[in-house]
């Protein structure tokens, strides 16, 4: 992976980011932090700089000392500010590498999920929801919308409800979600449920309000 032109690196670390299941953003500021430093670590990943030819740094990114690539990167890539990383993972590569690992596990923790996956299937505690509210949609109608907070024990996420699902989930519930979508919006994931997803609650018993507790213990502090 010698490559070149930005857009190949762009697609490139999209596509490590997926498949190591690192933010995007994260990955990006790691490879900068190791042009500024010389070396540094981004989760399982050792990325190191190893000098310049042309106005080209060439990074080295390795796993357990296992090379996972090798990339020569034009210097004012490192100087891009405002960066909608959403768009690097919008190419044919990335899209089938979220597919591969999408279909390797039937059930996600919320630590999982990355931007663009479907199908998505979990189970999680509702922390927190959002008053209904009415907002006028693309092609002109009126619909109600409520953003519901949902934690496991890996993390949290906003799991966005339309129309007649608004009221369908309180404080305390456990729900169980099915084919959802993973979307970002202002650097935030949120889960989407479309014309396919399903969401249950699932009935409460004395196990599920003690995990409730130490979920929203451990989460909230996140």
């Amino acid at each position: 992976m010698n490559q070149k032109k930005p857009i190949a690196i762009i697609e490139s670390l999209a596509f490590l980011s997926v498949k190591h299941s690192i933010f995007l953003a994260e990955l990006f500021q790691a490879i900068v932090e190791a042009r500024k430093k010389g070396k540094t670590n981004c989760q399982e990943l050792t990325i190191e700089y190893r000098g310049s030819i042309k106005h080209e740094a060439i990074l080295l990114i390795t796993k357990d000392t296992q090379v996972v690539g090798q990339f020569r990167v034009a210097e004012e890539f490192f100087l891009k500010k405002n960066i909608c990383f959403e768009n690097w993972l919008n190419t044919d590569k990335v899209r089938r590498q979220i597919s591969r690992q999408n279909a390797s596990r039937l059930e996600r923790q919320i630590r999982d999920l990355r931007h663009g996956m479907k199908k998505v299937n979990l189970e999680a505690e509702v922390i927190e929801t959002t008053k209904p509210t009415t907002v006028q949609t693309q092609w002109g109608n009126s619909a109600t919308v409520t953003n519901a907070w949902i934690a496991d024990e890996t993390g949290k996420i906003k799991l966005c409800l339309w129309n007649e699902l608004t009221n369908i989930v309180n404080v305390g519930d456990t729900i169980q979600i099915q084919n959802a979508t993973v979307s970002t919006f202002k650097g935030e994931r949120q889960l989407h449920l479309g014309k396919v997803g399903t969401v249950n609650v699932l009935p409460r018993t004395d196990q599920n309000k003690q995990q409730l507790k130490t979920v929203a213990k451990n989460t909230i502090k996140a």
